[in-house]
């Protein structure tokens, strides 16, 4: 057995000397039960390779000094105990234990070695964390209506456990407390417009302008090819007659590279030509085309927009395409109407501030209680709503500055307040650091609405939290979430991360060699950023379906269906499937895609950018849906390729891949990892369907270190869904639950993992299930006290 990971040093030093005061009696009880009940199915099963002078993958079992010091090597037991949770020890071709001794090997190292009680699961601590970039957008919108860009002002997130949502990554600096402060006085800026009641802005939808072509009614202004002359009108409703700012927002796409590729964009109302531009290779985010036009009250206005080509790219040069992103109506012009903008209405709830000065004084209370009762995820205290309240009252009463000044001040103390940046958690017993603690209902509902929408809680989760009745609904307010549109960012984000979704839109990636097409502009036609974002689409829908309808949660592996719209369906090769909308699609018995193994998603981010690697591809299958244990690297392994030369340089890629494991310590590794990834090589480095490899048929058959053999791709994932599900399910149980708390999952946290898993397993098995279970779980519910960080704030 070799090491999988490194043990905590400062867990072990703690659990050592506490598990040495129980275990220091040589005549002891527990001494006596592990030399009658535990040491003999070790001797049986383990000590051929790792005892009586053997010492297999450099590992021993029996090397000690005194047995008390034995069973207290923390290191040993733990990755003991590892391995045969992953059932990678002994080997599937040597004798092995049967359930109920494997299952008494691993309760004694958790009871006795662990020191866990399964009844009683350790949460562990949490270390705080303030809110990721999608987490700050998030909340930003759902408590202003403001889209604020978290790209251009804050540095990415750093992540940990494959997931941004961990606290001991989550830090803050001077320099971003500083980027915190200007963002709150831009977003301000955008949420309160100071100057009260303004010219309204109308917003027209791009949905009523429909192509005039009969042939290209399908064809929307989200592409509109340089190549093609195109007109789309519309009759969108005007709220009221007047001269109106008309504005078009758009950008030019298609090249990462400057190209001569032109044409004329123009806007007409009914034949009257208001305004045009030329469009050229640009790679800025939004351009923008206005003119001004008198506009009439209701559908009366016949606004029409034409593409018409100029210059046609040169050779090699990729197409450009506009996309037009909004369009909007800013008027009338005279000033004859004036509204308060949504955002106004989202903040100032019972209208314009009154005249009297009492009510004034008691609506600028309640207006900055209810505000910060959302931002901070809790009832904010009289006395810092004392103190909100008195610098908006401070600014009100400045010369030329209004009420709306004032609320805009103290909202902008509020967003840059630690309490609104950081998700703290007031506790019960904050000075209790030794004893388990429900979180209150308000933590829950922050933990609930971050997890589930990655973002703050609403007024409903709120409202059952200042009753304390949000646990006794809990398992209602899930699906309430689940249900709401806010539960595609948790999907995205979870998805993005645990399955690496979020790069395959811009990961490197040489689509000229591994398609063997010579011209970049022909490449990018057949791999495109169309393409990348129907793979991307095509994973979050299916796991968005799985887990809304309740379906087990091994579907992600075996499913006979998938999303697709006509340019993925056209890449699987699977036909009947027109336009561009994603939709749920059947698949054939014989189709060589199903579950996630198969799409192009997972097939691309577990490649390199020139070829397939059935390394990485293992390796993500192990670690991310069995729960595996890898060893890490050894140092100065030459790469793939140096194995490829000369004489070896056209032999198929199983053969490459054993002379490179030659080694005896690589090849443990590789034992596990390679035969996974090689049964997906039929699957090319952009998920594209191949037969042969250098000229050679494609062997995709294997043996999983744990015995099972497939023939391909298919039968791996029916093996992984079906003799592998309990390892798959534990595997997604980890990945959720780190996801959700904010931590790495520990050795403590066996209890909670196992409890999920079963609970899952009783219940049906489905993807929901797990989902409950995390939400149920000691660590999602309960924390240790160490203290009210933000107390008397």
């Amino acid at each position: 057995m070799n090491p999988s990971r490194p043990f905590a040093a400062t867990a072990l030093v703690a659990l050592a000397a506490f598990v040495t005061s129980t275990l220091r009696a040589a005549d002891s009880p527990e001494v006596k039960h592990f030399i009658d009940e535990i040491e003999p199915i070790l001797s049986n099963y383990c000590y051929d390779c790792h005892g009586d002078g053997m010492d297999k993958g450099d590992f021993k079992m029996d090397d000690f000094e005194t047995l008390e010091d034995h069973l207290i090597n923390q290191p040993l037991w733990f990755d003991i105990w590892q391995s045969m949770r992953a059932s990678l020890m002994p080997p599937s071709d040597k004798k092995q234990p049967g359930d109920g001794e494997k299952e008494k090997v691993i309760a004694w190292i958790e009871r006795e070695v662990f020191q866990l009680d399964p009844e009683n699961p350790d949460p562990g601590v949490v270390t705080i964390r303030r809110l990721n970039r999608e987490e700050y957008r998030n909340t930003i919108k759902d408590l202003f209506g403001v889209d604020f860009d978290v790209t251009e002002a804050f540095p990415a997130d750093d992540t940990g456990y494959g997931f941004d949502t961990i606290g001991d990554v989550l830090s803050i600096s001077p320099l971003l407390m500083e980027k915190y402060l200007e963002a709150a006085r831009e977003i301000v800026a955008d949420a309160v417009p100071t100057s009260g009641p303004v010219i309204p802005t109308q917003w027209i939808g791009i949905e009523n302008f429909k192509n005039q072509d009969p042939k290209q009614q399908k064809q929307t202004m989200n592409w509109m090819g340089f190549n093609w002359t195109r007109e789309y009108r519309g009759t969108p409703w005007i709220n009221h007659d007047g001269e109106y700012e008309i504005r078009i927002e758009f950008a030019v796409k298609g090249s990462m590279e400057a190209t001569s590729h032109s044409a004329n964009l123009a806007l007409q109302l009914g034949d009257q030509k208001l305004v045009d531009r030329d469009l050229g290779w640009d790679n800025s985010k939004t351009l923008v085309m206005k003119t001004r036009a008198k506009l009439k009250k209701g559908r009366e206005n016949d606004l029409r927009i034409l593409l018409t080509p100029r210059e046609k790219p040169q050779e090699g040069e990729n197409e450009l395409y506009a996309q037009v992103q909004r369009i909007t109506a800013y008027g009338p012009l005279d000033g004859s109407v004036k509204e308060y903008p949504h955002e106004f209405r989202d903040i100032f709830h019972d209208g314009a501030p009154p005249e009297d000065p009492k009510a004034r004084d008691a609506y600028r209370r309640d207006i900055l209680k209810r505000i910060a009762t959302r931002a901070f995820r809790r009832p904010v205290d009289e006395h810092t709503l004392d103190r909100l309240d008195g610098l908006a009252k401070m600014m009100d009463e400045q010369p030329e500055k209004t009420f709306e000044h004032g609320i805009a001040h103290a909202l902008t103390a509020i967003l840059a307040s630690p309490r609104f940046l950081f998700r703290a958690e007031v506790q019960p017993e904050p000075n209790n650091p030794s004893k388990i603690v429900p979180i209150d209902e308000f933590a829950l509902a922050s933990r609930l609405s971050y997890f589930l929408w990655t973002s703050c809680p609403d007024d409903e989760l709120l409202k059952l939290a200042g009753e304390g009745q949000l646990r006794k609904n809990l398992r209602a307010q899930i699906d309430r979430m689940l249900k709401d549109g806010k539960s595609e960012r948790f999907v995205r984000n979870f998805v993005g991360q645990w399955l690496q979704a979020r790069d395959v839109e811009t990961m490197n990636i040489d689509a000229r060699r591994i398609l063997g097409i010579k011209d970049l502009g022909d490449a990018l036609r057949v791999f495109n950023r169309d393409l990348r974002r129907a793979m991307r689409e095509e994973t979050e829908l299916f796991f968005a379906h799985v887990l809304k309808e309740n379906r087990p949660a091994t579907e992600l592996l075996t499913a006979d269906y998938t999303f697709l719209n006509d340019r993925l369906a056209e890449w699987y090769g699977i036909e009947g499937v027109e336009g561009k909308e994603m939709r749920k699609v059947a698949l054939k018995p014989e189709s060589k895609r199903g579950g996630i193994l198969t799409q192009s998603t997972f097939l691309i981010v577990t490649s390199n950018p020139t070829r397939t690697s059935p390394v990485k591809r293992g390796l993500f299958v192990l670690e991310n849906l069995l729960a595996t244990p890898s060893p890490p690297a050894l140092p100065d392994v030459p790469p793939l390729e140096e194995a490829q030369k000369g004489k070896n340089k056209d032999l198929p890629l199983k053969e490459i891949l054993k002379i490179h494991s030659e080694d005896a310590l690589c090849s443990s590794c590789h034992n596990r990892m390679d035969p996974i990834g090689l049964a997906l090589e039929n699957f090319n480095a952009i998920g594209a369907w191949r037969d042969e490899y250098r000229g050679h048929p494609i062997d995709a058959s294997g043996e999983l270190i744990t015995g099972e053999k497939f023939g391909n791709a298919q039968e791996l994932s029916r093996i992984l869904g079906d003799k592998r599900k309990h390892d798959f399910h534990r595997a997604l149980a980890e990945k959720l639950l780190t996801y959700a708390i904010g931590r790495g999952v520990e050795y403590y946290d066996a209890p909670t993992i196992d409890g999920i898993v079963e609970a899952t397993e009783k219940n049906g098995g489905s993807l929901l299930e797990l989902l409950y279970g995390v939400i149920d779980s000691a660590p999602f519910q309960k924390r240790r006290g160490d203290g009210d960080l933000f107390a008397g704030e």
